[in-house]
């Protein structure tokens, strides 16, 4: 398998952290994000909206959007899972990990940045204060889904469902990374922070982040 992406794209760490969690073989392509070489024909002209991250399947087949590739490599690949086993479960770990990948990630993307800066011409201080006001706002609320998940007797475990990484963690973990690059407040979210803290013991997060992407310094 082929995946092209940037290290800072928290999408593309997603399914960095899906790719090794399972043990499965890909190629790394770079497409530096910041320097607009997705918008190049040599990458843009691969699909109908030129995002990362994008795999290739052994088969040649290309998918798109993190979410679904994700759960394309569950499905073909569901050891180790994850997702639980249960209906009830999966639904649930399906609405954290979209609880960051469609409230609070979106907002905070480097094209809506972009036009924050480049088209509204807010200053960097303006945009900085957007990124931390709705970040925060969206770890306080998978905080609080966290904690009604476990009074309403979800696994309590160290991760986010149980004893096990899940979707849910993929989804987090890079969420984490970029809101400490923007140095939003993380205190008081103690089941949040300790799924994170369990998850970067994982050589299967360790090897996703972005210091290890061979373009890490690009």
């Amino acid at each position: 398998m082929k995946l092209y992406n940037y290290f800072r794209s928290s999408a593309s760490f997603r399914v960095r952290i899906a790719l090794h969690w399972k043990g499965l073989p890909f190629d790394y392509l770079p497409v530096h994000l910041a320097r607009g070489e997705h918008l190049q024909p040599d990458f843009a002209g691969k699909v109908a909206d030129p995002l990362l991250p994008l795999l290739e399947t052994d088969e040649g087949g290309q998918l798109v959007q993190s979410m679904a590739i994700i759960e394309y490599l569950e499905e073909i690949h569901p050891t180790p899972p994850l997702l639980p086993a249960d209906a009830w479960g999966r639904a649930q770990v399906r609405a954290l990990a979209q609880a960051v990948a469609c409230d609070i990630h979106p907002v905070n993307n480097l094209r809506v940045l972009r036009y924050l800066t480049q088209t509204l011409k807010v200053d960097d201080d303006t945009r900085t204060a957007w990124y931390r006001h709705w970040c925060r706002q969206g770890l306080e609320a998978f905080e609080r889904q966290l904690e009604r998940l476990v009074a309403a007797g979800a696994p309590d475990g160290a991760f986010c469902w149980g004893d096990a990484p899940t979707l849910a963690d993929c989804c987090l973990v890079p969420q984490i990374f970029n809101a400490r690059r923007f140095a939003v407040d993380l205190s008081g979210l103690g089941r949040t922070m300790g799924a994170f803290d369990a998850c970067m013991v994982l050589d299967a997060f360790r090897t996703s982040q972005p210091s290890a992407c061979p373009d890490a310094e690009a």
